[in-house]
């Protein structure tokens, strides 16, 4: 039996409303903007546990409800910036690790595969998934490090440039998945949902287009 050496983390937050996708608001409303989040969520965590990985944590910020299924661990993001709750995630790993948010429902198995597989890390320090924003959506490290993350400006155009720089800059030997799209705005919902036709996220999003009598998702209300 193949034993994989890689911990799986997701780091979210409870999809309540005014809590979560705030960016999606308007068009949508904030519990509309709940249910997307919901959705995006429900997707990821199908990935993750189609996925081949030795741990599936959640790390979360609120409380688990009824859509979380059996198979991954929850354990309480930290206090602090963004900066700070991913790295107290990479810290409390043993081994490698490869982390991945809740805003990007197109995701895969076959997509997280390269870094997941038995030579992932074979002539690799560090995995990165660059998001079309400018951020990013994926980050493996084969020794997780809080100082690799901890003071990387988070949430600008340039805070893919500059973490994948911050892995560079350590010496690391870094490989790259695929670019993905955050669902931000409205118009990355629908560009998402367009990507992922069988998903949650573009079932509930079509949905909340035909309640508010609009053709197609993502478009304007």
């Amino acid at each position: 039996m193949t034993v994989y050496a890689t911990t799986l983390l997701v780091i979210a937050k409870e999809p309540l409303p005014g809590r979560v996708k705030t960016r999606l608001t308007p068009p949508y409303t904030p519990e509309e903007a709940a249910e997307l989040a919901a959705a995006s969520l429900a997707d990821t965590l199908d990935a993750v546990l189609a996925a081949p990985a030795r741990r599936r944590v959640l790390v979360f910020d609120g409380r688990p409800g009824p859509w979380l299924p059996s198979g991954i661990e929850v354990v309480p993001q930290c206090a602090g910036g963004l900066d700070e709750r991913l790295a107290a995630a990479f810290a409390a790993c043993s081994g490698p690790a490869l982390l991945i948010g809740m805003d990007t429902p197109q995701i895969t198995p076959g997509l997280l595969a390269p870094a997941l597989g038995p030579d992932a890390w074979q002539d690799c320090d560090a995995w990165f998934g660059p998001a079309v924003d400018g951020g990013f959506w994926a980050l493996g490290l084969a020794e997780p490090d809080p100082r690799l993350l901890r003071g990387v400006p988070m949430s600008r155009p340039d805070t893919g440039a500059l973490q994948r720089a911050r892995l560079a800059d350590a010496g690391l030997t870094v490989r790259d998945l695929p670019p993905l799209r955050d669902v931000d705005t409205a118009d990355d919902a629908g560009k998402v949902a367009g990507t992922a036709p069988e998903s949650r996220f573009a079932a509930t999003l079509a949905r909340l287009a035909t309640a508010a009598g609009h053709a197609g998702p993502g478009g304007g209300r």
